[in-house]
């Protein structure tokens, strides 16, 4: 009898020793769970949601300043297509991890051309906006007509007299699938926080190119937009 007892207690012992072994296990799983889900969820918003990005340069001057700190929406345009006015983000193509930050100024199937005054046209019409810093002085390729294709965008800097920009060959009319996103929110510096589209807004809602249109080098010339988590540099 008690042999039988002494039994029954090594066996309840050997059990309660097991429960610790158990939970501390169960608490590593979880862990690891938690830790996949964290990176897959970061992961999922970098790449398809919004992402981080700071501009390094002036060209977009002075909706944007040397230093801001954005969020680029990635997704947006996943469901529509970029519009007149949006700043988006996009690679240039003569440089690894560089992408620049441009307002979008023309737009797909429409005509472009800015004639020796500055005046930028739309299809035969001037174009109202009240973005651009100062008067352009230099129109590039836009001094003659410019076509742009059903997928391609014509796009300048703010700081129209110190941006690389669409008039320039090397960068030229930007093609639909090469847009990453738009800046949406400038969450730095805090005085300045709120919606990119508030900024310097003017007349943004209203394009007066609407109804005649096709809806549908130098170092301090250059902006950089150091994007998320890479920190590869961009815009010019």
């Amino acid at each position: 009898m008690a042999d039988e007892t002494k039994e029954k207690l090594s066996e309840e012992k050997t059990e309660e020793e097991k429960e610790p072994a158990k939970s501390a296990s169960r608490v590593i799983l979880d862990y690891v769970v938690w830790i996949g889900a964290v990176v897959l969820i970061s992961f999922l918003l970098i790449h398809f949601v919004a992402q981080r990005t700071s501009v390094n340069g002036t060209s977009m001057v002075p909706t944007l300043q040397n230093g801001d700190q954005l969020i680029c929406d990635k997704i947006s345009y996943r469901f529509h297509d970029p519009e007149r006015f949006d700043i988006v983000i996009f690679p240039y193509k003569y440089q690894s991890n560089t992408y620049f930050i441009k307002r979008v100024i023309g737009l797909p199937g429409e005509t472009v051309y800015i004639d020796p005054d500055g005046n930028i046209y739309i299809n035969g019409q001037i174009l109202e906006e009240h973005y651009g810093l100062e008067r352009i002085e230099y129109a590039g390729l836009a001094a003659q007509e410019i076509h742009l294709g059903e997928d391609e965008y014509f796009v300048m800097g703010d700081n129209r007299n110190n941006s690389e920009d669409s008039r320039f060959p090397d960068v030229g009319n930007i093609k639909r699938e090469d847009i990453i996103g738009r800046a949406w929110l400038r969450i730095y510096p805090f005085s300045s926080f709120g919606l990119v589209s508030h900024i310097n807004a003017g007349d943004e809602d209203s394009d007066p190119a609407a109804d005649t249109t096709t809806q549908s080098k130098a170092e301090d010339v250059t902006d950089f937009v150091l994007t998320g988590d890479d920190l590869a540099s961009a815009t010019r």
